[in-house]
């Protein structure tokens, strides 16, 4: 089996590389960034890919967006994404790409053994899925209401929010501190699983939320 990794973690690609060759497999390319990805893989044609989910420049998902690219010009190409992350954004597009089949997605801390590892990617090289049930559960999750995880009272608080509410009115409104309302605030965004990097637009994301439940 030809084998391209993109892994932008050395140890760790040098790693995977010489245990794949240890089985008898060929490592035709090993890459650090999603780009180089795209273009090895265009270029090799290899059987498979094992991929890194968060990868340079931005360490977010390039490495899902890069597999996507690829199965949609090869949807035959095998594709193993490894990570330490459950991405949510493109990861149930991925396993929906080629009706699923040649698709795997584990994760890192949770292989236990380097056989099964191999055998995983074999599975995936062969038309099969190899997916991690946290993985499943994490998507199952996220394509539930995300309001069945808010309590009522900060469904209540939302409700106000997407009024337009300023916490201070908030409080009024609920008869407690604006203290009380800042936690309910941080435990929506919590629930929602909206990051603090979105800090300025979190209020209007979690708006967004509630609108579309």
């Amino acid at each position: 089996m030809r084998v391209v990794i993109a892994e932008d973690a050395v140890l760790l690609r040098e790693g995977l590389a010489g245990l794949l060759q240890r089985f008898g497999h060929e490592v035709v390319a090993s890459v650090g960034d999603a780009e180089a990805l795209v273009e090895v893989a265009r270029e090799l044609r290899p059987d498979a890919v094992v991929t890194d989910v968060r990868m340079p420049p931005g360490f977010t998902d390039e490495g899902l967006r890069a597999a996507l690219v690829l199965r949609a010009e090869r949807p035959e190409l095998a594709v193993l994404v490894l990570s330490q992350y459950v991405e949510q954004t493109y990861a149930a597009e991925l396993l929906d790409s080629g009706r699923g089949a040649g698709i795997g997605y584990l994760l890192k801390d949770r292989v236990g053994d380097v056989r099964e590892f191999v055998d995983a990617l074999v599975r995936v090289a062969g038309g099969g899925t190899v997916v991690d049930p946290e993985v499943v559960r994490q998507l199952l999750r996220r394509r539930r209401d995300p309001l069945e995880r808010l309590t009522p009272r900060e469904q209540e608080v939302l409700a106000l929010i997407a009024e337009g509410r300023a916490n201070a009115s908030i409080a009024r409104e609920l008869v407690v501190t604006e203290a009380a309302v800042a936690k309910h605030i941080a435990n929506i965004f919590a629930k929602l699983d909206l990051p603090p990097a979105a800090d300025g637009h979190r209020r209007v994301l979690a708006v967004l939320a509630y609108l579309r439940s």
